[in-house]
């Protein structure tokens, strides 16, 4: 991407980011893959494959199987066998080794499951290095921690593991959703059957052979692979005791409604449709970044995004025109390129999706903005977008876009921006710019977001519990909250 720089002789100074672009060498794809089951990868019972392919190229990777169910049905038997035996008699110290094992190798090979992680999902890979990799291993670290103090976590009341759980993540964040699921669900003492995403089975797969590596006894984590009819297979199959899921509000209603009467524990974690809100007294040039970070990192699919910003109408012209600056530097283009802000949109159904609504955006008569960039002929791209003249009831106001697009409204008063923030179905996250410390903690009191950020935005760590409520689900995950869906209780 070219940029002008101001000279003496006040003519252009014309130069280029040089290419910066890292290696795929460390990373070695099969031709194909199996299913993950009872400590061993094996072909389909169903004999059913499907390609998973690079975004950003539109090159095929691999081929993966996809799993029915008779593979299900084995997948479930091997985690009902673990628990019933060998991890469910296990003390609470050993299955923390077993944890800090798989943490400490997911670290020593962090390098080449990021560079997977960005060549299936296509996000650059600085965020797989430097997020989403760290954290993953920061997870298993954590709840390893916890796996022999589970006593303590409720005085009084002794916990007991709930058996087989059956975990459905999706391909946004593929190997750092299975540590949000796998991680608290291993340490309660429970076994795993796990369904990644159909576009971002290859971090869950190699995640597999870690575990087989790191000695992980067979059965306790089974990796099973297909789409959604696979997943409604774990979620239905009736020997699995918990589920959990993470994906669309819409799936997520089909999940309990089926599972209601069933006497499975339940936890979902579903869309969301953020209010960032920024007041007169924030500070423009973080804010700014902050905004950016909201709304722009992993191309917004991310869950809690940023993705409504409300502004207080008397600095709105100053504050859109500084992020139509910002938005004018960020680079498109290669997710392997560590240059790269916005990498590819993860699939062509969802560049579809996104292009629709920004499509209905301009109809229905709000000022789109996008930026001056090139986009890479191949592979599936879309430029960082934001909206000005946006109402309360426009569709890109009302739903989960799901990609980089901002929608931008204006509020007069802090009770004015409580009410444009909370009317939503969704209640998953929100954020508040503001010098003042009164004003975050009256906004966070009221606003109907399950995470509230102060002078950030998308931070997280494994201490502290993530989720929403209403339309963007129920429980939590990280911290000793996210440990409680995956434990029963007595007392003792």
């Amino acid at each position: 991407m070219s940029r002008s720089l101001p000279t003496t002789s006040h003519r252009p100074l014309l130069w280029e980011y040089a290419r910066s672009t890292e290696s795929t060498e460390i990373v070695d794809i099969e031709e194909s893959y199996g299913l993950f089951i009872d400590g061993e990868f094996r072909k389909p019972k169903s004999g059913r494959t499907f390609p998973t392919i690079n975004p950003a190229t539109e090159e095929r990777l691999s081929t993966v199987a996809e799993a029915g169910e008779a593979d299900i049905d084995d997948a479930v038997a091997a985690a009902r066998a673990a628990f019933d035996g060998v991890w469910g008699s296990m003390s609470g110290a050993e299955r923390a080794k077993h944890l800090f094992r798989l943490a400490r190798m997911v670290q020593e090979r962090s390098r080449e499951l990021a560079v997977l992680e960005t060549l299936d999902g296509g996000k650059p890979i600085k965020e797989s290095r430097d997020v989403d990799i760290p954290l993953v291993a920061a997870h298993f670290f954590y709840h390893a921690g916890w796996a022999d103090k589970l006593d303590y976590l409720f005085p009084g009341m002794r916990p007991r593991a709930l058996g087989v759980a059956g975990q459905v993540i999706p391909w946004n964040f593929p190997l750092l959703m299975l540590a949000w699921k796998v991680a608290p669900a291993m340490a309660a003492g429970n076994t795993v059957v796990l369904k990644p995403a159909e576009t971002t089975p290859l971090t869950a797969l190699a995640f597999a052979s870690i575990a087989v590596e790191a000695g992980l006894p067979p059965g306790v984590l089974n990796v099973v692979t297909g789409a959604g009819a696979t997943g409604a297979a774990v979620v239905g199959h009736p020997d699995v005791d918990k589920v959990a899921f993470t994906g669309s509000t819409a799936v997520g209603k089909v999940i309990q409604d089926r599972l209601a009467g069933s006497g499975k524990r339940l936890t979902l974690e579903l869309g969301g449709k953020a209010a960032h809100v920024i007041f007169e007294d924030a500070p423009i040039d973080q804010a700014i970044e902050g905004v950016i970070n909201g709304i722009f990192f992993n191309q917004g699919h991310v869950c809690c995004a940023g993705s409504r910003l409300l502004v207080e109408e008397s600095i709105h012209d100053r504050f859109v025109d500084k992020l139509k600056r910002r938005l004018s530097t960020l680079r498109v283009g290669d997710p392997m390129d560590k240059n790269t802000d916005v990498g590819a949109i993860n699939s062509r159904e969802q560049l579809e999706k996104i292009t629709e609504l920004v499509d209905s955006g301009v109809s229905e008569g709000a000022e789109m903005f996008q930026p001056d960039c090139a986009l890479p002929e191949r592979g599936f791209f879309f430029r960082p977008t934001l909206f000005t003249g946006v109402s309360q009831s426009h569709r890109i106001a009302q739903e989960e876009i799901f990609g980089p697009v901002l929608a931008i409204l204006t509020f007069r008063t802090p009770e004015e921006a409580v009410e444009k923030a909370n009317n939503t179905p969704y209640g998953l996250s929100a954020g508040v710019w503001t010098t003042k410390g009164s004003r975050i903690l009256w906004m966070a009191d009221r606003m109907k977001a399950g995470v509230v950020w102060a002078n950030t935005y998308n931070k997280f760590d494994p201490t502290s519990p993530f989720g929403g409520y209403k339309e963007s689900g129920f429980g939590r995950e990280g911290g000793r909250h996210g440990l409680l869906g995956y434990l029963d209780w007595s007392e003792g």
